[in-house]
């Protein structure tokens, strides 16, 4: 039976019985990090009734499955550079969503080694494919420069015999809302969140995307068959994860919990013990436990934390942050603490559903602000609908899972906000967060050039978006020059 372990218990375990490091080159495991876009916490272990997902959930079941997970930016290329270099995208320079795509490009200093090269100088083979059958390459989308060769193929075939691979597996997951399969959910039978109304396409669009979480769970699956068939089962370590939270109205974008917690999985018979851990995990430190199992030194100043071993240490809170998505300005921080989740909102003069040509043209978006528009949605449904915020968000996520009630102002909490305040003031100077400063217009510009290039190739001319597209980012110039 799986163990809910106390601090005290499991700082006494990874220290004392820890799994094997150092392990010599023939014993060596191999890696795999299964990355699942655009999806939340709706798996059959984590309590959704509506679908089935037996192989996720065999991962949870007889691995460590942590509880307290948290991204460090709820948008896919953040998420992903941070990933790849086990460090704050904001840290690195990388937190603005598809930056430096221009002329303009950005070199990790040599300080920041990627975490595939570090594989590969150990004499790993590494690779990166897309779906469960991995019959195509893996998506990087990461904010910086790799080089060409860094990833020796889309799957671990062509490594030499004994070699070991660390793998990476790319899902479209939440964004796979148009996949078939057998017995798909049935609209009628959803029950949303209650800060989305019980309308009919948003109903539908939510069984959708169950049924993407479904097809995810198949693939890894294919993913377990083919380990067993191959023999390589009891001789890899996998850990699970999604890029950030479902794509919705307060997910994908913003620092809720709908947005930022995620599942992360780690399984890895005989090396970790059964277990479900409630210490606080960021998702970069998915890469310091790889290189950790892998018996590869870990870089110093490397902001990844190792989940087992000597080195590991108890975070006491996760900070999440959302920055430029596409043409979009924005500044946002959280901090995950205790009971409470913290968020400072730095444009709060602006609409917490900005201007955005990617979200903006979502069906579900579309009807959100057609029923605001005719006074049909609630106190808690219009809070996203909002043309300004406050400047700070406090909520008790153990209270109001859905972060609904914000406490910012309510004196009784007044210890935790001053508290969780401090800490992320003290977080974004000992960071050293690059947000601090606006990015460069010169940046901006490069890649908002690349955007509307690329939109109006792949557009119809009967197509607004590049039109909605432009008038966007000369609006977000406006409220630049305005100081909002």
């Amino acid at each position: 039976m799986k163990t809910i372990l106390s601090t005290g218990l499991f700082l006494l375990l990874v220290l004392g019985v820890a799994p094997q490091s150092l392990a010599t080159e023939d014993t060596r495991p191999n890696i795999i990090w299964i990355i699942t876009e655009d999806m939340s916490s709706h798996f059959s272990y984590q309590g959704e009734t509506l679908i089935n997902t037996p192989h996720v959930d065999r991962l949870a079941h007889e691995g460590a499955e942590f509880r307290q997970a948290y991204i460090t930016s709820p948008v896919c290329s953040p998420s992903r550079s941070g990933l790849v270099t086990g460090m704050y995208p904001s840290t690195i320079n990388a937190h603005h969503h598809r930056s430096f795509r221009g002329t303009i490009k950005q070199v990790l200093p040599d300080s920041v080694p990627l975490i595939p090269q570090l594989f590969k100088d150990a004499g790993y083979y590494v690779s990166n494919g897309s779906s469960g059958t991995l019959n195509r390459p893996g998506k990087t989308d990461y904010n910086f420069g790799i080089p060409k060769d860094l990833y020796d193929g889309k799957d671990w075939t062509g490594r030499a015999e004994g070699q070991p691979f660390f793998a990476q597996v790319q899902l479209h997951g939440g964004k796979n809302r148009g996949v078939k399969i057998d017995h798909p959910v049935n609209p009628a039978d959803v029950k949303l969140p209650p800060q989305y109304p019980n309308d009919p396409l948003i109903r539908e669009d939510w069984a959708k995307y169950l049924n993407s979480v479904k097809h995810s769970d198949d693939e890894v699956g294919q993913i377990l068959a083919r380990l067993e068939n191959e023999s390589l089962l009891d001789k890899t370590v996998i850990m699970f994860i999604t890029d950030h939270g479902i794509s919705h109205a307060r997910g994908k974008q913003f620092c809720y919990e709908q947005g930022i917690h995620i599942p992360f999985i780690i399984w890895a018979p005989g090396r970790v013990p059964q277990s479900v851990r409630n210490d606080y995990v960021a998702h970069i430190d998915m890469a310091a436990t790889s290189l950790y199992f892998a018996g590869i030194p870990i870089p110093e100043g490397m902001q990844s934390n190792p989940l087992y071993g000597p080195e590991y240490r108890t975070r006491s809170f996760v900070v999440s942050g959302r920055d430029r998505c596409d043409e979009t300005v924005d500044r946002i921080r959280s901090v995950r603490q205790g009971d409470y989740l913290y968020i400072r909102n730095y444009h709060w003069q602006r609409p917490y559903l900005q201007p955005n040509a990617y979200k903006d043209k979502k069906d579900v978006m579309i009807r959100m602000r057609e029923l605001h528009a005719t006074g049909k949605l609630n106190a808690a449904q219009s809070l996203i609908m909002a043309e300004s915020r406050p400047k700070e968000e406090l909520y008790d996520v153990v209270k109001d899972p859905h972060n609904l009630h914000n406490l910012a102002g309510d004196a009784t909490h007044t210890d935790a906000l001053v508290s969780l305040r401090t800490t992320l003031d003290k977080w974004v100077i000992e960071s050293g967060d690059r947000a601090q400063k606006a990015e460069p217009t010169k940046v901006y510009d490069e890649d908002m050039n690349v955007y509307v290039t690329g939109q109006r190739k792949r557009r119809k001319p009967t197509d607004d978006y590049v039109e909605i597209l432009t008038g966007n980012i000369a609006l977000m110039k406006q409220w630049a020059s305005e100081g909002k």
